[in-house]
Parts: C-alpha cells; structure tokens; sequence
C-alpha cells in the first residue's frame, strides 16, 4: 500500500475533507435520523435511486450555498463520492469529460448492467478516438438538418399516423364492448409501442409488424432494461454467488428478441432504406451491433420517458392541455415550420425535462487531481478516482435555481409559463440548463431525433384525445430512465370531431 493510499485512509478517518477551494462541499454521514435512504446503493434500496439521492440533500438548509448544494460521502479506503446539483459544477464537468489530461472519464460503474447487456463499444461507453469516430458516422443520420427536412418529417408522419390509426381502433374495440364514452387506460405500454414502431420502421427502414412489437419485442425490451438495472447491481454485490446463478429462460428468450430487432435494424442498410442512406461508412455490420442495441433499447427508453411525463403533466394540467390542442388541432402535416411555430408544445416539452427529466443522473470520474473553475468563478479541487454524480433531478427541482425569484414560479411544480418569464428575463441556454440530454461534448446524439418522435407523439395524441389523470398526484419510478409510477393512467375520450 503505497504512502498516498494511506494518507488518505488516515483523512478519512480522520473526517478530513478531500477536497479545497471556495466551493466546498459538505460530508454526508454514514447514519442520518429521518434521511430516506442510505447515502449508497444496497440490495434493498437500489431500485429506489431517486430516494437515494434524496438522502443527500436531506436537512441541507442551515448549510452555506456551496456545501447545501454539493455533498460528499466517503467510507475508508474506498474511493470519495460526490454528489452535486449546482448547475455552475455540474457545467464545466460535463464540458471537460474526455480523454485528454485532466479530463473527466465517464463512470460506468453504476451503469455497467447496460454495457453486459448492449457492448461495451457503443459510443454510450467508449471514450477518445472510438468515440470521435463513432459520433461523426452518426452525426449525418441525427443531425437536425437532416431530421428537419420535410421528406423525413412526412416519412415519420405517416408511420406515426398508422401507429396512432390502430391504437384508436383498438380504443373504439373496447368503447363497443363497453358503451362507456370514457375508457380507463394504462398509456405507458401504448407510447412504448409507437415510439419502438417509429424508430424501427421509419427511422432504420425496417419491417415489423405492431402485432409483433406490443406481444414481442416491447414487453422482451422492457424485461431487458429492467434486467441491466438488476444486473448493475447484484454484480457488486453478489459476485461470490454468479457462479451458481443462470439466467432464467424468459431472459434469454428476451435477449434472442434482442438480437432479432437488431438483426432487423441492420438489415436497411443492405437497401439504403431509412437513415441508412445517409450513413456512410465501410465498417462491417458486426461493428455496429453494440451502437444499435444501445439506439433501440436507449432511444425507445428515453423517448417513452419524455412522452410519458408529458401526457402526465398535461392529464393533471386541463389548461395547459387544451392550449396544446389550439395550437396543433389545425396542423395536418408536421413539416418543419409548423413545428417551429409549435411554440406552446415545446414550452410543455421543456418544462417535462426541466422537472422530471429522462436522464435523472450523469456519472463521471476525475482521472487526476484536478481543480474546476466553476461557472459562476469558483474553484473546486477534486482528487483523483472521485465517483461524481452530476445529479440532474434535484438540479432541476432545486428553489435557488429554478424557483419563484428566477422564474416566477416555484421549483417543484409543472409550470410551461415560467419560460415565457425566463425569455423576458433574457435568460438564454447559456444561463439555464435542464441537462435533459446531457449537456457539452457527451450530449446525446439522438436529441434532435428524440424532440422530433415526441412532438409528433404528443401533438397527435393531444389532437386526438381528451384525456384525466386517475391519480391527484403521481411518484418517479427509476430505472434506467424515469417514468410516472401509475403507468400514466389516465381516463381517455375520444374528441368530439373524432366520434
């Protein structure tokens, strides 16, 4: 054990900081009265991760703005944790993770489920020249300039169009049966049929029959991503018993699925058909398994989620529903100016990410001692191999950052006007960040793809239908993604010109 490790076991048992600068951050005990979990995933809170987080900023009010609003956690001779909502730490982070001296490397630890499941050289976990390379193939079928042109936008149109055709068949099928006007419904597992359907068979050109995605495909995704949450996990903490431990047949059977869709995937690019015609590349299709599984199961997740949370806002938001159904009831096809001037539906969009955002955490690792100057000119030493935990949800839900005296409206509530307050600030991008998609270099890829296939989803379900929420109020199921715990459970009629 060289003199390092040990000077800083001494530290930690000493309760000594690790860190230095003007921004520091507070220590989160071991043992906490009333705090809602354990600072630290176990086998009996670790799908509960939102709580976890919670714990962090439990009873943090008395504490100075830097230390309230990033928390440190440390067990001797394990490696530091840190846990930040502030937005100025959280920037410069993100715009320095990489693979150059001094950056920061993703930290693929509390995700390492998704890369057993997915591959470990998908552009989600490959860092430097791989993953440069990998973002400029995929740059020319995501890019905005691409997706926004009218050609693409009628070919996702028209697919979403037969998606939606089917799903008001099938709700007409059980309005017969019952007489009822009003059906109760769950719509998570219908927003996961089309946005799958979308991204298959518009956007790969492939060719799936929606029998085959609601009784297949979907509900063998769904047992996967729950698995590469299970698999995160138990891997640390049960890996003396993997040896006696085997997949149950209703995994591997889910896993075969997999491997089919993906087969599927790839076999547009054999015709050009869908994105493949603007994918150039001589990499064998071998080479790309690994990004296609992580776009299907990962684009599909991130999606629904943003999805869900919007028709659960706007099922407790009648208002604010009935605006969205003014502004789209007269648009027949989504071409590129009349999303651009779809102005009410982005800013219910943007409040979605902002207060229940898909992407609730971001992992990094320092990979040397570094200092951070953060965006409001602070400075911030890190040492090196600390766990960070960019945490989005508490950023986003936080009163200093987004509350009554930024934007008018408190933090914790599903307000789309506080962004017509914050333009009137002049407030720009540069000034607020959701991090809905990421944020800097590691952005997702797919945003623009993402933006697109939930405009589309929303405004036509919204056009379609009226729609309540069963529930007053709704909890964050966390998984891989977020969703409303309910499922979106809704009570659903037909619009009048729609009977």
């Amino acid at each position: 054990m060289n003199k390092l490790r040990v000077s800083r076991i001494l530290n930690q048992l000493r309760c000594k900081s690790p860190f230095d600068g003007d921004c520091l951050p507070s220590r989160v005990s071991f043992f906490g009265w009333g705090r809602p979990s354990l600072p630290f995933p176990h086998l009996w809170n670790y799908k509960e991760p939102i709580r976890i987080l919670d714990g962090y900023f439990h009873n943090v009010e008395h504490l100075s703005q830097s230390g309230k609003h990033n928390r440190y956690f440390e067990v001797p001779a394990l490696p530091t944790v840190l846990v930040t909502r502030d937005p100025a730490v959280i920037k410069p982070i993100l715009f320095a993770t990489g693979d150059k001296p001094g950056q920061f490397d993703r930290d693929t630890m509390p995700t390492d489920g998704i890369a057993r499941a997915t591959g470990e050289d998908s552009m989600l976990y490959a860092n430097g020249p791989l993953w440069r390379a990998q973002k400029k193939l995929a740059a020319p079928s995501f890019g905005r300039s691409n997706l926004f042109q009218p050609e693409t936008l009628g070919e996702f149109e028209q697919t979403f169009r037969h998606t939606a055709m089917q799903r008001l068949k099938r709700l007409h099928g059980i309005q017969s049966e019952s007489g009822e006007a009003v059906t109760r419904v769950e719509l998570e597992p219908e927003i996961n049929v089309v946005m799958l359907e979308m991204l298959v068979n518009n956007f790969f050109g492939g060719k799936v029959s929606e029998d085959d995605l609601w009784d297949k495909y979907v509900p063998s995704l769904r047992l996967l991503i729950d698995h590469m949450v299970n698999d995160t996990i138990e891997a640390h903490w049960l890996r003396p018993f993997k040896v006696f431990r085997k997949s149950s047949e209703r995994l591997m059977a889910a896993q075969k699925d997999f491997e089919q869709l993906t087969d599927i995937a790839l076999a547009g690019r054999q015709t050009g058909a869908g994105m493949w015609a603007r994918f150039k590349s001589d990499a064998p299709d071998e080479a790309l398994r690994s990004n296609i599984r992580v776009f299907l199961a990962g684009a599909m997740e991130a999606t629904s989620s943003l999805t869900a949370w919007t028709l659960s806002h706007l099922a407790r938001s009648p208002e604010w529903q009935e605006n969205v159904y003014k502004e789209v009831y007269a648009i027949d096809v989504y071409e590129p100016e009349s999303l651009k001037n779809a102005t009410v539906l982005h800013q219910v969009l943007e409040e979605t990410l902002r207060l229940t955002p898909s992407l609730y955490f971001l992992p990094r690792k320092s990979t040397v001692d570094t200092w951070i100057d953060t965006t409001d000119e602070r400075k911030l030493f890190m040492p090196k191999d600390t766990h960070v935990l960019l945490d989005v949800w508490h950023a986003n839900r936080c009163e200093d950052f987004w509350g009554k005296a930024v934007s008018g409206y408190r933090a914790d509530i599903f307000a789309p006007e506080r962004w017509d307050v914050l333009k009137d600030k002049d407030y720009s991008a540069k000034n607020l960040q959701h991090f809905g998609f990421g944020f800097g270099p590691r952005t997702c890829p797919g945003v623009s793809l993402g933006r697109l296939e939930v405009a589309l989803a929303v405004g036509a379900f919204v056009k379609l239908f009226k729609f309540k929420a069963v529930n007053d109020s709704v909890g964050a199921y966390a998984g891989v993604s977020t969703k409303p715990d309910d499922g979106v459970l809704v009570d659903l009629e037909l619009r009048d010109e729609f009977r």
